[in-house]
């Protein structure tokens, strides 16, 4: 159509979306719900959130719903941008046959019951290209993934894209399903969005109240991930942390739950004197507790975690040291951040479990205490009006 511009707003309705570039573009005014569908992990599952944002932005009226594993349940759980949430229990594999069976169906109906008319399609996981043949849905979208998924594939979804050579953030990686479907995002709707809850404020305040931290700035440090090739060496933390306390800082020191991941907690904490200033929450916290407590916090310290993720959604500047994990597609998002990498070694971002597949990743290492504790104090400097806010 001669004359017509490549992007139209639509006043009345708050719709943003690619016409005449893009020949294939979606309808909105058909899209009642949508399902979008991401079946890994706490923090890649945290990073999806800005699109059912952009999603409810774009779309007057639309219903977003998720399907994710139910570990993960609390990085969406309480998110007033989605509508319902399924959930797939990983423990399901180990039931017997006919329990399976009978799962899946309840899984199916609920799905089926919601009649959707897009589903966005975040992994590879064959399951949400099944799903798109068995809810037939108007429109679905997914990444191409050359070499990995064929024609089966291809021919399960209405749209398809590929993301540059060249890393992006994952969360740009996400909203790039919505630009192939002709939504044009506003960046003011690229935020993360994590909700504690009224019952993770009020246990957090009381854990703060009885360590005597209540009124006092701290620092969470939380040393591991659940892949602990990422995490940088104990006694490099150890040293950090003794820095830290002889500087005055309040620490609270936390982890997850796994036996493994409190093992390094305690690696670290026996050098070090026992003070009131530290405080060991490691393993102790839910995650709707530890996204209350990243809030209060004044910075957070730590590696390529969910909880780093989660600390940025709450808003809380960010020192992250990176190893074999990518940093343009993983770092902290939209929050003020250092990011620390060992330079010398060209050869990450490998994305392998360690050198040589070995879970011990030398870059890691090679991150000096100095220069983290370097970082640490100019972002205490750079956000100083954080700690006047809260306080």
């Amino acid at each position: 159509m001669i004359g017509v511009p490549a992007l139209f707003v639509d006043k009345l309705a708050g719709l943003r979306y690619c016409g005449a570039m893009l020949a294939d573009a979606i309808d909105p005014a058909v899209v009642r719900r949508a399902l979008v569908i991401k079946l890994r992990h706490h923090g890649d599952v945290l990073l999806t959130a800005p699109v059912f944002r952009v999603l409810r932005a774009l779309i007057p009226g639309i219903e977003v719903d998720a399907l994710i594993y139910k570990d993960s349940l609390d990085m969406l759980r309480l998110n007033p941008d989605i509508t319902t949430i399924h959930t797939i229990d990983r423990r399901t594999r180990e039931l017997p046959l006919f329990r399976k069976i009978a799962t899946e169906r309840r899984l199916l109906k609920a799905l089926k019951d919601r009649r959707y008319d897009l589903i966005v399609h975040l992994t590879e996981h064959p399951r949400g290209a099944l799903l798109v043949r068995i809810l037939k849905p108007r429109y679905a979208v997914a990444r191409r993934y050359p070499g990995r998924r064929g024609r089966w594939w291809r021919k399960s979804f209405t749209h398809l894209y590929d993301v540059p050579a060249r890393q992006r953030h994952t969360v740009e990686t996400h909203l790039d399903a919505l630009r192939r479907l002709g939504l044009v995002i506003p960046p003011e709707e690229k935020t993360l969005r994590l909700v504690a809850g009224p019952e993770a404020w009020s246990s957090v305040d009381g854990r703060l109240a009885r360590a005597g931290l209540a009124a006092r700035p701290f620092l969470v440090i939380h040393p591991t991930s659940r892949w602990l090739f990422k995490a940088w060496p104990a006694a490099s933390m150890t040293a950090l942390m003794r820095q830290l306390l002889a500087a005055g800082h309040a620490l609270i020191v936390t982890s997850g739950p796994d036996d493994a991941e409190r093992e390094v907690i305690a690696e670290i904490l026996a050098p070090l004197q026992p003070s009131d200033a530290l405080v060991d929450w490691s393993g102790a916290l839910t995650l709707k507790e530890l996204a209350a407590l990243l809030q209060r916090a004044r910075l957070f310290i730590g590696v390529d975690s969910a909880p780093m993720h989660m600390a940025s959604a709450m808003g809380t500047p960010v020192v992250a040291i990176f190893g074999p994990s990518g940093d343009q597609e993983w770092a902290p998002w939209e929050v003020p951040a250092r990011v620390l990498t060992a330079s010398s070694y060209g050869c990450r971002p490998c994305g392998f479990a360690g050198c040589g597949d070995g879970q011990l990743s030398e870059c890691m290492g090679a991150v000096g205490v100095d220069e983290v504790l370097q970082a640490i104090t100019d972002l205490l400097e750079d956000t100083q009006t954080r700690a006047c806010a809260s306080s």
